[in-house]
């Protein structure tokens, strides 16, 4: 048995000496951490070609990176690739955007792709971001969503998260758990607007800022709204409870008046708010009042926003400013044929999640955002807002041009690559 003693040796040095060449090689191979590649992605739509530039003169547009969730839950996060591979904007793209920084509160609960491509389309590094995670959210969706914010100074995930409720309280409190935190901020922003994680832009950065600065809105809130109309009333009139199945319910109680005879008003659950109205929201009395009164209402964050706006000593607030205000471009299944041709895709809860034939439409609206998109029905709609939009925003910078930026690659007919 002894005479065995030397081969075993023998072929375990040669076993030990054969992994660490395969560890080697392993080590040195570049292993994909990137999107898949542009040839996997989804070709634009034809209805997309009158909205592409130069598309009907023999230019051609190929979406290069677009398999952002997959990135995203399936390797590990390298940021440096991540905010290249996305083609997320990397500097100011012009002064006028630098003076004037926006804050944004993203509440998201699903559709983990259409958020990425959101924020990518509204994000600036001169801005800041705060990303509310409803609290029933899946927790690889939680896992992904932080990843993503880590890698930037100027995004990060509320530390308070919601169970949110459709119509009820909680709904309004994600809203107040960001704006807690963005009024903490080194970022000086102007005016903070809330989104939703399946809304999508229509203006550019610069567009916003200059419609923020507007003779109109200048120093004043937009919360677009009127008297609560008579048929909306049982919302505030009567007590709503929110039920452990995450609907709200009349409990069949009356609700005493609003705190200090105020006038209710009725109106739209987004906004744009300057500063210093947040931190009266946060801070004031009579608007602690109000909240505390709103627990237990219906859908409290389409009055109260609108509410404060109409007291004379709220920062901002704008006695007259009506339904005033181009926040969200929406068909509501109710104005079908009014305000609208109808829905190209399909509606959901009486909104219309948008197809390609609702751009037109789409684009010829005055609104800051759209709403609403799915990437599981109708996506080429989105893509082809996309890349419109990005387009458009590289147009209006008076600074040199990443090409890191590009969201498509232009070429010709003879697959030769243009220059932007």
């Amino acid at each position: 048995m002894c005479h065995l003693e030397p081969t075993k040796r023998i072929f375990v040095v040669c076993l030990g000496i054969s992994i660490m060449v395969c560890s080697l090689i392993y080590l040195s191979v570049d292993v994909p951490t990137e999107p898949k590649s542009r040839e996997e992605c989804r070709p634009f739509a034809p209805q997309c070609k009158p909205f592409l530039v130069g598309y009907n003169s023999g230019l051609r547009w190929r979406r290069q990176n677009c398999q952002v969730e997959h990135y995203i839950t399936n390797n590990s996060l390298d940021c440096s690739k991540l905010i290249m591979g996305f083609n997320f904007i990397t500097a100011p793209l012009s002064k006028e955007e630098k003076d004037y920084p926006l804050a944004f509160i993203l509440t998201i609960h699903k559709e983990l792709e259409v958020f990425i491509r959101l924020l990518r389309a509204i994000y600036m590094p001169q801005n800041v971001y705060c990303i509310h995670v409803d609290a029933k959210a899946p927790l690889e969706y939680k896992v992904s969503v932080q990843k993503l914010a880590s890698c930037f100074d100027n995004v990060f995930v509320a530390g308070r998260s919601e169970t949110v409720t459709y119509a009820g309280y909680s709904r309004l409190q994600a809203d107040l758990n960001c704006m807690g935190e963005l009024v903490q901020s080194k970022i000086r922003w102007r005016k903070v607007l809330n989104l939703c994680g399946q809304d999508f832009p229509i203006m550019s950065n610069l567009e916003l800022v200059r419609y923020m600065q507007s003779e109109e809105w200048k120093d004043k809130n937009m919360t677009p709204g009127v008297k609560q109309p008579p048929k909306f009333s049982s919302r505030t009139r009567m007590q709503h409870i929110e039920m452990v199945d995450n609907s709200v319910r009349r409990s069949g109680r009356t609700k005493d008046p609003p705190p200090r005879r105020m006038q209710v008003y009725f109106g739209t659950a987004y906004y744009a708010l300057t500063r210093e109205f947040v931190k009266f929201v946060l801070t004031s009395q009579v608007a602690q009042e109000l909240l505390m009164w709103s627990r237990d209402t219906y859908s409290p964050d389409e009055h109260f926003w609108v509410t404060l706006n109409h007291i004379k000593e709220a920062p901002g607030s704008y006695l007259t400013g009506g339904w005033g205000g181009s926040i969200r471009a929406i068909k509501w299944s109710d104005q079908e044929g009014t305000s609208h041709d109808g829905c190209k895709g399909r509606y959901v809860r009486d909104i219309c999640v948008y197809g390609t034939d609702d751009l037109p439409w789409i684009l010829k609206s005055a609104a800051m955002f759209a709403n609403k998109f799915e990437s599981g029905t109708h996506p080429e709609a989105l893509d082809c807002l996309e890349q419109w939009h990005r387009i458009k925003v590289l147009k209006q910078a008076t600074v040199p041009i990443d090409p890191t930026w590009l969201l498509a690659i232009p070429y010709s007919n003879s697959t030769d690559m243009q220059n932007y």
